[in-house]
């Protein structure tokens, strides 16, 4: 076993990697593997790997993370595209704690997705790109993920999770990051507030009928309604204001309640007059025949006022008679029922006779 650490070339570069499940050192080939590294360091500088589960565990094989959707789907690199693999004769997976890009098992497409082996892997030998190993005893946190319950796909149920990487040391001094992770944290932030929002159903406020109302508010919601279609056709529900006729409240009519308010008014005003013009007719022609009865106008007037007079009274009387009339013949009927008991003779005058 000595042997095969001693083949291996020294390395010159170191991350820390904090994890859900404890600290992982990972020390770097940057001779070896120089695209490889590059793209890692600059990556863990501009807190890419911030969040990033490990969301493929194969066991005894390799534990695989990079993604920030967690889905296995995304792998960027610094460089714009994938970069080229890059193998050395002295870099091999011959235990565990090897670090190495993850492709798209076609070459050169390597970007931000790489893995750690859980064991001895050969058979991934100039097939992925070997960049790092993982040192010292952080290894035991390594194999803890051996360790985790996956599913079908090889997904574990509960997936530990990459929370902060550290440069420990950066053999390259010219690495420039592109972003640093507070604007990172906030891009990802917004991003996801707005993915949020976007998922979110729109919400329409429906109005309070309860409340009182002013016309401009409800003209603008009846356009709204239009334009959308949802309530095409609708009729505008009316406040207290616009249907009760009370002097108290405020009415604030709107510019077509207004004409045909006006409108109202005029055909009202126009009955009025015709209703008058009726009468003053039908006056004229009832003075006009007066007139003509009569002698004279003012004795016409006070003949019939005596006729109306003498009608009522005559009236007044007949129903008098006819109430007394009533009276009499009730009141008659007992007396002559009890003259004609006093005339009948009875069984007992007969006997005394």
């Amino acid at each position: 076993m000595s042997s095969i650490y001693e083949i291996a070339p020294p390395t010159k570069g170191k991350v820390l990697l904090k994890t859900t499940l404890g600290d992982i050192d990972i020390e770097l080939w940057p001779k070896e593997a120089p695209k490889a590294v590059r793209n890692f360091l600059q990556l863990c500088l501009e807190g890419y790997y911030d969040g990033c589960v490990f969301h493929r565990v194969l066991k005894d094989f390799l534990a695989q993370t990079g993604d920030p959707t967690g889905t296995g789907t995304t792998s960027e690199s610094v460089y714009g595209s994938p970069f080229k693999d890059e193998f050395h004769s002295r870099l091999r997976f011959a235990h565990r704690g090897i670090v190495a890009c993850a492709n798209a098992n076609v070459e050169h497409s390597n970007g931000s997705q790489f893995f750690i082996t859980l064991g001895p892997t050969e058979s991934l030998q100039k097939k992925n790109t070997i960049f790092g190993k993982v040192s010292g005893e952080t290894i035991y946190n390594v194999m803890e993920i051996n360790n985790l319950e996956v599913d079908d796909n090889d997904r574990p149920e509960h997936p530990p999770t990459i929370l902060e990487t550290e440069v420990l040391w950066n053999p390259f001094d010219d690495i420039v990051p592109r972003t640093t992770k507070s604007e990172r944290q906030a891009a990802a932030e917004r991003a996801a507030e707005e993915a949020a929002a976007a998922a979110r159903p729109a919400k329409r406020l429906k109005k309070n009928v309860a409340l009182l109302s002013f016309g401009g508010d409800g003209d603008e919601e009846d356009a709204d309604e239009h334009e959308t279609g949802a309530m095409a056709g609708a009729k505008r529900l009316k406040s207290a204001h616009e249907t009760l006729d009370d002097a108290r409240l405020v009415k604030v009519d709107t510019e077509e309640e207004r004409r045909l308010a006006a409108e109202e008014a005029a055909e009202a005003e126009a009955r009025r007059a015709a209703v008058a013009e009726r009468l003053a007719r039908h006056s004229a022609a009832r003075h006009h025949t007066a007139s003509a009865a009569a002698p004279s106008g003012d004795s016409s007037s006070d003949e019939q006022d005596e006729t109306d007079a003498g009608f009522e009274t005559k009236m007044r009387k007949q129903a008098l008679k006819k109430q007394q009339a009533f009276g009499d013949a009730h009141n008659s009927k007992p007396k002559e029922q009890n003259a004609a008991r006093r005339k009948v003779p009875s069984d007992s005058d007969d006997d005394s006779d």
